[in-house]
């Protein structure tokens, strides 16, 4: 299994890493994503990645949650550590994708403005660095899928990515399929009222990667705990009873999508 999104760098984790790693790698876990989600996290996300290269791989971006009136000069740290990261941290396994961006409006539209221009910016990152984003969008459907087609059009399609926690209609699945993305596929999967299984039904299993969004949402039984990687395998294991295939054609088609997407050896 590979976890293509997992705050592994939260102090839930770092005081006992070495033992929470060596939980993950028992329970079958070969790779672990790392995104970053602010200033902070451009120390802490090349820190445990450096201890576990070539385990975890890391991404860095502004999630939109954090994207304040200092949105630009938090940007501006972001971008120097993105563009220079192998200098920075020569220890640490590649960075292998930006983000974790998007737009969020759950909680605020206050800076909603300041959202889309530092989502745009980090796209501009990804297309000049030629990597995939990792996409957080909350109750931003309509504008995410405005500026991802806008993007794909300007890029000719080089723009490639996953959309994070996906849990959208089949008709949201089915256009960020047309556009070549990739679904994140995690715990809400496991949720007792949850219409993804329905929704993912008509969707080809190749769109799809394992995530869990660690240390939050994870499935059930463990619901309410703090997530690990190794709980994926119940992801995987309701994956296959929507897809009717064994629960090791899912490992295998997810961990091929993901080591396509995000260029892990």
């Amino acid at each position: 299994m590979i976890d293509t999104h997992c705050h592994i760098d939260d102090p839930r984790y770092t005081a006992d890493l070495e033992a929470v790693i060596a939980r993950q790698k028992d329970g079958g876990v070969e790779a672990i994503l790392v995104p970053g989600v602010n200033l902070e996290s451009c120390q802490t996300v090349p820190a445990v990645c450096s201890r576990f290269p070539g385990y975890l791989y890391p991404a860095l971006g502004l999630h939109p949650e954090d994207v304040q009136a200092d949105y630009k000069q938090v940007l501006a740290h972001i971008h120097d550590t993105v563009f220079h990261y192998s200098e920075l941290f020569p220890e640490s396994s590649p960075l292998v994708a930006i983000g974790e961006i998007g737009l969020d409006y759950h909680f605020s539209t206050e800076f909603k403005n300041e959202q889309h221009l530092a989502f745009r910016e980090q796209l501009d990152w990804a297309l000049t660095l030629g990597l995939p984003v990792m996409v957080h969008s909350r109750d931003a459907t309509e504008d995410t899928l405005r500026i991802i087609r806008e993007y794909h059009a300007k890029s000719g399609g080089q723009l490639r990515g996953v959309m994070h926690c996906f849990s959208g209609s089949r008709e949201t699945a089915n256009e960020y399929i047309r556009l070549g993305w990739k679904l994140g596929i995690g715990g809400v999967l496991t949720f007792k009222n949850s219409k993804l299984s329905e929704t993912l039904r008509d969707i080809p299993l190749s769109s799809l990667v394992l995530e869990t969004d660690a240390p939050y949402m994870a499935p059930v039984p463990h619901r309410g705990e703090t997530n690990e990687s190794r709980w994926m395998t119940y992801v995987a294991q309701k994956l296959s009873e929507v897809y009717q295939v064994p629960k090791k054609d899912i490992f295998e088609s997810t961990k091929c999508t993901s080591k396509a997407l995000f260029c892990i050896k």
